[in-house]
This record gives C-alpha cells, sequence and structure tokens, in this order.
C-alpha cells in the first residue's frame, strides 16, 4: 500500500474508503454502545424526544396559535416533523465534533478521515429507526392513510441524510482549525428549529415571508418528507427536483471542504 498525501480539490479515493467499512462500523458500533450503556430506560430515550417535542408544539401551535396543519392531526404532524428534523440535527451534532473527539486516532493512526464523521450515521439511523416505527403506529392510531407517495419516503430520507453529511463534513473539518464551530453549530441548529417548518406548515407562513422559509433547502426536504408519509400535497411542485439538487450539491462541496482540509487535521488538532 501506497499512501500519498491527498489532493486539496480531488475527490476521497471512493475504493479506499469501502476498504476501510470495518473502521465506520466499528465507530458506529462503539457511539452505539456508548449512548445506551448504563442508562435506565436504554432506547426510550429516543422516543420521547420527539413526543416531548410533539406535545409542547400542540399545545403552543395547535392549541394557543391554532396554526393550520393541512387536515392532519396536530399531534401527529408535528411529531412526523420531529422525525425529520431530528434525523438532521442529530447527524449534524454527532459528526460535526467527531474529528475532535476522536483526536488522538486522528493524529496518530491511518485511516480515511471522512470515516469518522461518516460512522455517525449508524446511531442516527438506529435512533431514526426507533421513532419510525412509533409514527406507524400513530398513522394507525390517528387513522391516516399515506397513499402510495409513502413509497417516495426513502427518497427523501436518502437526501436528508445527504443533506446533513454535506454540512456535517465541512462543519467537522472546519472545526479542527476553528473551535468557534463547536458553540456556532448548536446556536444554528436551535435557530433552525424554528427556521423549518417542523411546528407548522409552509402554507402557515404568510405569502409576504414565504420566499424566506422557501430559502431554507432544509425546509423542502421536512415539507417533502412529511408529505410522504402523511399524504399530504407539497406546498409546491418545485420543491422535489430542487430538494434533490440541493442534497446532491450540499454533499459534494461538504466533501470537496473536508478534502481540501484533510492533509492539515494532524497538524492541528
Amino acid at each position: 500500500m501506497v499512501i500519498t498525501p491527498p489532493g486539496r480539490l480531488n475527490l476521497p479515493r471512493w475504493r479506499e474508503l469501502w476498504d476501510a467499512r470495518e473502521v465506520a462500523y466499528r465507530f458506529g458500533q462503539r457511539d452505539v454502545i456508548l449512548r445506551y450503556r448504563q442508562t435506565a430506560v436504554g432506547i426510550v430515550w429516543v422516543l420521547l424526544q420527539p413526543l416531548v417535542a410533539a406535545g409542547i408544539f400542540s399545545i403552543v401551535f395547535g392549541n394557543l396559535a391554532g396554526l393550520p396543519t393541512d387536515g392532519v392531526p396536530y399531534f401527529l404532524f408535528s411529531y412526523i416533523g420531529m422525525l425529520a428534523w431530528n434525523l438532521f440535527n442529530g447527524l449534524v451534532s454527532r459528526a460535526s465534533g467527531s474529528l475532535v473527539a476522536n483526536q488522538a486516532l486522528v493524529a496518530k493512526v491511518f485511516f480515511p478521515r471522512m470515516l469518522v464523521p461518516i460512522s455517525s450515521l449508524f446511531a442516527v439511523l438506529l435512533d431514526f429507526g426507533v421513532a419510525l416505527v412509533l409514527g406507524v403506529v400513530l398513522l394507525v392510531v390517528y387513522g391516516v392513510n399515506p397513499g402510495w407517495g409513502v413509497l417516495l419516503m426513502p427518497v427523501w430520507l436518502v437526501c436528508l441524510l445527504m443533506f446533513a453529511l454535506g454540512i456535517s463534513l465541512a462543519a467537522s473539518a472546519w472545526m479542527v482549525k476553528y473551535r468557534d464551530v463547536t458553540y456556532v453549530i448548536p446556536w444554528l441548529l436551535q435557530v433552525g428549529l424554528y427556521a423549518t417548518p417542523i411546528a407548522y406548515s409552509l402554507s402557515a407562513v404568510p405569502e409576504a415571508f414565504r420566499w424566506l422559509f422557501y430559502a431554507n433547502p432544509l425546509a423542502w426536504l421536512v415539507e417533502l418528507f412529511r408529505a410522504s408519509m402523511l399524504g399530504t400535497t407539497p406546498s409546491e411542485a418545485w420543491l422535489a427536483p430542487a430538494a434533490v439538487a440541493a442534497s446532491v450539491v450540499v454533499l459534494f462541496l461538504g466533501v470537496l471542504v473536508f478534502q481540501s482540509r484533510e492533509r492539515e487535521f494532524a497538524d492541528l488538532i
């Protein structure tokens, strides 16, 4: 094996990533074990977070504010929205600090560094899968039939993961040099929770301000994911192709940023 430094604008060596996939698996396995080891209720925490958030949103935005939900029970509407948000939030939160958290390995052991943030997918997808099962149960309880549109849910799920991973790769690379990112990411995610239609639909936003929300690609992905799960119609026809294109572009840019800074990791971390 010949180890050469990565180019600044070259794409990663995909064969090298695939050959070292066991590293990503071990990182992911460790994250899952550490997350649930010595917890009293274990994976129940995964269900409590979206349930409590959906309950609070139902009281504040559903009962007090009376926001429309396209004919869907508000609790179910907000819970499905939280599924998409928690997937994005969980991946960005975990992956953005993954290089710094594993600085001893990054500085001393050779392996494709991109596998460190990618390994965060394992724990995030496990949490999502458990919460999704409860979401399906809620669909049955409320008698909501999503129809054939539910077949597109995996497409929007993959797009959401690509979008989140692109942001995570760039953030993790920047955090190695600029630890300010540690404080910026939680703040941006907190703002993003309300700037993204989780507790409300895009149709509830006044026309004069709707362009602000349409400028947020994450809003497109959440709207499409929820529409496929609940059988509703997206507010605009262009959301689907725009969401796919945005996901691909963000992932590509995230890979480029990560690859351009990878050669500095061992010296700076």
